[in-house]
């Protein structure tokens, strides 16, 4: 398939997916399912996931796994909030970056210089983010000191000074905001493209469109520039790259810290979203950042689409936890599409090439949906519980089904040393 012939099946696959999504809004009238607040709320939670697992994608593509992300966006929300409340967002941003680039630098030390395993190592950055961030709040945040005289405790900072950067479209979003209108008719189809527009463009914080365009930046220099080019090799092949004059050391250097630097930034952006420093507001987003990076297949373009989906059923689950039963719906109308295509192919295959798995797995999928739907019936709210919890299980299932079709780069995680190919 071409790349013109990918892009338009990745077209088709977004319309159909808000059809999908305006369809079961009507059957299920849960209009939370596409309004401008649900994706407001999915883009505030999806932005620190992408931010991670673009870190986890600079390293990993360098040959350097960084399970260590969260450790290093500790460290981002801690030096953003320090920063933020006594000289404003701007030295804020920089300290979250410079935070986060120095887990990222001493995860290289020890992977890239004295050769530790790159799972130890991502675990002592997991461990040393929270310890170091803990201890420097309570020597600067105590009684006593000018921090706790702005409202600080030994688990907060004080709130930044100044204000973050917001932007809307004019008019459609702002302003007379035509989408907004649009969105309260609830007609079908139009109202939810209408409320996915609004609750992208509405009051976004800078940081949203500094991620965004990180992305093709990203995919641009990864993929197509002369750097870019040696990084990727050397977490193919490092020794090749080495016989071709390649600095591998230094290349894997520069992609850690800029690893960390990225998750720092994932941190900043939390601490933008909330005015301050929380201890432990991270909540294992370093984590689902690493698994949206997996799933995307260790691509930007497939990163972004893993950090929609855990963002948008972390948003929903917040707006309405009537609204996430709709998910069973949605699994069952999934289940009838893929049944669909599924007789398709069969009607028009050589019958010599029916076999007995494509049945089986029609009828798995035929029970699924009979399921699915079902529940969705009878099940009218799930217990808390279970709510707050179905991003992580979606992460599990995402991977489970993302894992059969998985590449990762051929030397990711192997201990490099200079002339000693394994």
């Amino acid at each position: 398939m071409t790349r013109v012939g990918k892009y338009h099946v990745a077209l088709i696959g977004v319309a159909a997916l808000i059809l999908l999504m305006s369809l079961v809004r009507v059957l299920s009238g849960q209009n939370d399912i596409t309004s401008s607040g649900t994706f407001a709320a999915a883009l505030l939670l999806a932005v620190p996931i992408g931010l991670a697992g673009l870190g986890g994608l600079w390293a990993e593509r360098a040959g350097v796994v960084n399970i260590g992300l969260e450790g290093m966006m500790v460290l981002g929300t801690w030096f953003a909030g320090w920063a933020g409340y006594q000289w404003g967002p701007v030295v804020a941003l920089v300290a979250g970056l410079l935070g986060g680039a120095l887990g990222g630098l001493l995860h290289a030390i020890a992977t890239v210089t004295f050769g530790v395993d790159h799972i130890i190592s991502g675990v002592a950055i997991n461990l040393l983010g929270p310890g170091i961030t803990r201890f420097l709040s309570e020597v600067l945040f105590k009684e006593g000191t000018q921090a706790a005289e702005a409202g600080a405790g030994i688990t907060t900072s004080p709130a930044i000074s100044g204000s973050t950067w917001q932007v809307s479209l004019p008019v459609l979003s702002d302003g007379p905001d035509l989408l907004g209108k649009l969105e309260s008719t609830h007609w079908f189809l139009l109202a939810d493209l209408a409320g996915i527009l609004r609750g992208l463009t509405h009051n976004v914080n800078v940081l949203v469109v500094l991620a965004v365009l990180l992305l093709p930046l990203t995919f641009f220099v990864l993929w197509h520039t002369a750097f870019g080019l040696r990084l990727r090799s050397a977490g193919e092949n490092p020794w090749a790259a080495e016989s071709l004059g390649v600095n591998v050391y230094l290349i894997k250097y520069v992609a850690v810290v800029i690893s960390g630097a990225f998750a720092g930034l994932g941190g900043v952006f939390l601490v933008f979203v909330s005015t301050k420093y929380v201890e432990g507001q991270t909540a294992g987003r370093g984590f689902i950042g690493l698994a949206a990076m997996i799933f995307g297949n260790w691509r930007p373009g497939g990163l972004a689409i893993g950090a929609s989906l855990f963002g948008y059923a972390d948003g929903l689950q917040l707006r309405s936890s009537t609204a996430v039963t709709s998910f069973f719906l949605f699994g069952a109308v999934l289940l009838l599409a893929y049944l669909i295509l599924q007789a398709r192919r069969l009607m028009t295959a050589d019958p010599a090439g029916r076999g007995v798995k494509q049945y089986v797995l029609m009828a798995a999928a035929v029970a699924g949906a009979i399921v699915l739907f079902w529940l969705w019936l009878v099940v009218d709210q799930l217990p808390n519980e279970f709510v707050f919890i179905t991003p992580h299980v979606l992460t599990l299932l995402v991977l489970l089904v993302a894992s059969q079709r998985l590449r990762m780069p051929k030397a990711d995680g192997v201990v490099y040393r200079r002339g000693e190919q394994h």
